[in-house]
């Protein structure tokens, strides 16, 4: 995709988090092909940069941050670093996140809750501290995902991921309500079963076959991750000005029965 310096989001700088694979990277190449430019973070620094590349490659700006979005001082430099590259911060799309074990909840770990409720939600909180106080004299707009799974149970030995999916929905709704008066609007998005690394392995390790991930969404396929990217991208523009606290399916109709 070549980057369009008229388009939905030209002029804008935009953080993604997650941005070394999956949704995250194809997020990084919509945003700019919609003419953001791209600060990118991500705990494993070898994807990030290929992200790097392949946004720069289609005529994007894009910088690469390695950040572990569980720790505080880290998430505090992503953001000055969004800052010192291109000058602001107008949109951000809190992306990282992790499965974990995948085991029925009896038989499941302290570590693992910790591991999957420290990215997913308490990165995704700490993100958003951090990117409210940078916007909260200019406005702008955040997008944070979570998942069909953060919008009704799902049976698959993924609890802690179920729990911490739903706090993301409940997070951007509080922050959303806080965060108006200072123009500052924040969504989430729930994205359905996506062609990622995470469904691989998923269906690798049996937790459902390939046919069931397609099955479980009225569309009958699997969704790509350049379409949770441009779900992301329009909730980020000035196009979805007066949406806030919302938590988009995006999902193949799966939520819609």
């Amino acid at each position: 995709m070549e980057s369009d310096k008229s388009g939905l989001l030209a002029g804008k700088t935009a953080l993604i988090t997650g941005a070394s694979s999956g949704i995250g990277r194809a997020a990084a190449q919509v945003f700019s092909a919609h003419g953001a430019q791209v600060l990118l973070a991500d705990i494993d620094s070898k994807g990030g940069q290929k992200t790097v590349e392949l946004v720069e490659r289609a005529g994007g700006r894009a910088h690469f941050i390695t950040t572990d979005v569980r720790q505080p001082d880290e998430v505090a430099a992503m953001v000055e670093a969004a800052v010192t590259y291109f000058g602001r911060l107008d949109c951000a799309f809190n992306n990282a996140g992790i499965d974990g074990q995948i085991k029925p909840l009896a038989e499941s770990t302290m570590e693992n809750w910790q591991d999957v409720i420290g990215v997913n939600l308490t990165g995704v909180w700490l993100c958003m501290r951090a990117e409210i106080r940078q916007m909260s004299a200019t406005g702008g707009a955040i997008v944070n995902t979570s998942s069909l799974a953060g919008l009704v149970g799902v049976g698959l030995g993924i609890s802690a991921y179920v729990a911490a999916k739903h706090g993301v929905v409940g997070l951007t709704r509080a922050a959303a309500l806080e965060c108006a008066s200072q123009e500052i609007r924040v969504n989430a998005i729930c994205p359905g079963v996506v062609r990622t690394p995470m469904l691989d392995e998923a269906i690798r390790l049996g937790a459902l076959s390939e046919e069931q991930a397609r099955a479980m969404q009225p569309l009958d396929r699997i969704g790509r991750p350049d379409e949770i990217g441009q779900a992301a991208a329009w909730l980020c523009s000035d196009h979805a000005s007066f949406i806030t606290g919302q938590a988009l399916a995006a999902d193949g109709g799966a939520t819609a029965g």
